[in-house]
């Protein structure tokens, strides 16, 4: 399902709080590893000194032997791991770079080199996100948390469905996910509230028909619910259900999130109202900038779209 899996490293430590979640993908997938660095050349330059090929060289020597080092812790867990140094801009690089290697997973740090900021990912990051043309797993970094050596186990995965097929194809990738680390999946439908297009207050009739509509879509998410736990990959696992209501998806999601301590949320590029001209729907985008646990985006796109949303998104940045 994932395999090759892509890591973008930047060599400074928030960047790699990403290899447990490598070791712990790579495993339950049994994944090729590909380690990736990007020589900035603009970043180069950026200093106002001419250009140094020898020192050049020495940066692009000292990478190598950076992502080998890391390499070998890889592949001491069995997992098949080669080292890249590419040259380039490292947001069009890695996103190029996935598309040609045919990459099925990126997994991302939140911030690297730049630093944590008040922002929930880093521009560089944010710009691999919108363009790169695969999955995307993007962890957390909290410089006071990471660790290189201790794997990374998922003990409550978070697999919100909103009845459309898009989500439901994250039901196998869980699973796998899952029955490898004995993890609790917890699946999750919220009923949103409707919108009464009356002045407020509403009257009683208006209450009275919010309140049918959202008994009637409790009702058919229940049975819904049950449906997709004994017919998919998770039948006969102890697999909690959790039926939300609330006039905001999202806010109700990074709530349950907290209560049950969830570990990795897995969410579906595009849900049942998803646009395919956009790369990830709205509660996608809410959970890149505002969550607080690893993200796995699991893109539902078919290759030929991404492919011409890649197209589109390197035409933008050229300004044609």
């Amino acid at each position: 399902m994932f395999d090759p899996i892509l890591v973008p490293l930047d060599g400074s430590l928030l960047a790699e709080c990403v290899l447990p979640h490598v070791m712990a993908l790579g495993q339950a997938f049994n994944a090729n590893i590909i380690l990736l660095h990007v020589l900035d050349r603009d970043r180069a330059g950026a200093s106002g000194q001419l250009f140094d090929l020898l020192n050049w060289q020495i940066n692009k020597t000292e990478a190598k032997l950076y992502l080998e080092r890391i390499g070998d812790r890889l592949q001491k867990l069995g997992l098949p791991t080669k080292a890249i140094v590419l040259e380039g801009v490292v947001p069009e690089s890695i996103t190029e770079f996935a598309q040609r290697q045919g990459t099925k997973l990126i997994v991302l740090s939140s911030h690297g080199r730049g630093g944590l900021r008040k922002w929930g990912i880093s521009s560089v990051t944010q710009k691999i996100i919108l363009s790169a043309p695969t999955s995307i797993l993007i962890v957390r970094a909290h410089q006071s948390e990471v660790s290189q050596e201790v794997e990374q186990h998922y003990s409550r995965i978070l697999m919100p469905l909103d009845g459309s097929r898009r989500a439901e194809n994250l039901l196998p990738i869980v699973a796998q996910l899952g029955h490898f680390h004995k993890s609790q999946i917890h699946i999750v439908h919220v009923v949103e509230t409707p919108d009464m297009a009356r002045p407020m207050p509403l009257a009683h009739e208006d209450v009275d028909l919010s309140n049918r509509i959202v008994a009637r879509n409790r009702e058919e998410a229940l049975r819904y619910l049950e449906q997709a736990r004994l017919s998919t990959p998770l039948a006969g696992d102890a697999v909690p259900t959790h039926l939300l209501t609330s006039h905001d998806a999202a806010a109700a999601l990074h709530e349950l999130v907290k209560a049950e301590r969830i570990s990795l949320v897995a969410l579906s590029a595009h849900g049942y109202s998803g646009n395919d001209q956009w790369p990830y729907g709205s509660l996608v985008d809410n959970f890149i900038l505002y969550g607080q646990v690893p993200l796995l985006i699991v893109q539902d796109l078919p290759a030929k779209e991404e492919a011409n949303r890649v197209e589109m998104a390197s035409r933008v940045r050229a300004g044609h």
